[in-house]
């Protein structure tokens, strides 16, 4: 039992032979797939936007009036509302403590312990969690229904 065990786990773990990397369906009702019903090989999208669509778009981000021309005001418009953010008391002016008032917080919730001090377990919890990139795929295709073999 053990040896058809120990056999299982070196198929299962060995590399698969040169060619056969491509995802393949599993097989319906026990009838394997006839080459032509196979899947094709999973192939990454290719984006066809370019760098100067990228730009085009960016561009026009900017240019909230639609001119064709981006002023000093509409450049500097994102960065006045971070800032806009970030001064807490709106008096055009950063203070140490409003710059910094987001980590303090993310310091004091990650600071269980409530000793001014983060163990690393505390310091954890304070890495930024990245979302994952969303892949322009078309979602799976539903399986066939299997016939009832009653």
């Amino acid at each position: 039992m053990a040896m058809l065990g120990g056999v299982a786990v070196y198929l299962w773990l060995r590399p698969p032979p040169p060619g056969t990397l491509a995802y393949t369906a599993p097989a319906y009702a026990g009838q394997p797939l006839a080459a032509a019903d196979a899947p094709a090989p999973l192939v990454a999208p290719v984006s066809n936007v370019t760098p100067a669509d990228r730009e085009a778009r960016r561009f026009n981000r900017y240019d909230k009036d639609r001119d064709g021309q981006i002023t000093t005001d509409e450049y500097f418009v994102t960065r006045r509302k971070a800032f806009a953010k970030l001064d807490l008391n709106g008096d055009g002016k950063l203070s140490f403590d409003e710059y910094s008032a987001k980590a303090a917080k993310k310091f004091a919730t990650a600071d269980t312990g409530h000793d001014g001090k983060l163990d690393a377990a505390e310091f954890a919890t304070t890495a930024v969690k990245h979302r994952p990139r969303a892949i322009n795929c078309p979602p799976p295709e539903k399986e066939a229904p299997q016939p009832d073999e009653g």
